[in-house]
């Protein structure tokens, strides 16, 4: 059983929750594995159609634990010193990142409090952020002698675009929900009590009216994209993936809810059912559109 997080589903929805309240929900190595290992659950669980992260108490995430939990891997500074390493060890926040990116349901942050350092770049992989007016968020790491991590350095310009990101990144300073929002970091801002509430209300949009496996494939088109040289990439994809899905059983099924007006009841498994447009053949007008772009 999970001891640094919570994990519950009701609804067809996970809720991860930080849970050192006594802390800030401060970061350290066992979280990350317990935060990886939820993922991991959403993932293998069909029932989950989406993901709320969240904080328990008045703070999503304070950062790296920087005064420590008494075992060495926690030590205050321990998490930047590597002692005598003689290679650069994984960074814990960017194995996060990464198996939140990976996630195969949307994830939405309930960012209920201060959220900075790993607090901060935990939550860009996650498809939206709604913040409390008591959040703070700060990419703090200038004004501690390091870089920022757990990828952030990929996702912060993509979200925000680089002037932003820079002013953010180089100042170091913690900056309000408002400041979020109009950035473009945030979804939307609401009072404390009204955040989980708000969450739940887009995970439900989400869970009540589209297909888990849709959703999971268009996730990773979108951020696969960001990358894309061109959109003939796009195109490319986009049609070997209208192709496979649009023969599928949850197309049937969205076509006929569609024309009978009820909600639809898609049939297809995200776990075994989601197709792999990603390692597939591309068709044969692919190459030369693309040597012509």
């Amino acid at each position: 059983m999970p001891e640094l997080i919570d994990y519950a589903v009701a609804d067809h929805v996970a809720t991860i929750t930080l849970n050192r309240p006594d802390r800030l929900n401060a970061f350290t190595h066992p979280m990350a594995d317990e935060i990886i290992a939820a993922f991991d659950a959403t993932d293998a669980d069909d029932e989950v159609r989406a993901v709320v992260v969240t904080g328990a108490g008045r703070g999503f995430c304070a950062g790296a634990d920087l005064a420590g939990t008494g075992d060495s891997a926690d030590a205050a500074g321990g998490t930047f010193d590597q002692g005598g390493a003689t290679e650069a060890p994984r960074d814990y926040g960017g194995r996060v990142s990464l198996r939140i990116f990976a996630s195969t349901k949307p994830v939405i942050g309930a960012i209920n409090g201060p959220a900075v350092g790993v607090g901060a770049t935990m939550t860009l992989p996650m498809d939206v952020r709604l913040l409390s007016t008591s959040a703070r968020m700060g990419f703090v790491f200038a004004r501690r002698g390091i870089v920022p991590e757990a990828a952030s350095s990929w996702f912060l310009p993509r979200l925000v675009g680089i002037s932003r990101a820079m002013e953010w990144v180089m100042t170091g300073r913690v900056f309000d929900a408002a400041e979020a929002l109009e950035g473009g970091l945030a979804r939307s801002v609401h009072e404390p009590a009204d955040l989980l509430p708000a969450a739940y209300a887009l995970a439900a949009e989400i869970t009540q009216n589209t297909s888990g496996v849709s959703v999971a494939l268009a996730r990773r088109m979108l951020w696969r994209m960001l990358g894309a040289d061109s959109p003939v990439e796009a195109h490319v994809l986009d049609s070997m993936a209208m192709f496979a899905t649009g023969s599928a059983g949850d197309a049937y099924e969205g076509v006929q809810a569609f024309l009978e007006k009820r909600p639809a009841a898609f049939p297809l498994r995200v776990s075994t059912d989601t197709p792999d447009v990603f390692g597939a053949p591309e068709p044969s007008w692919a190459a030369p559109l693309r040597s012509r772009s």
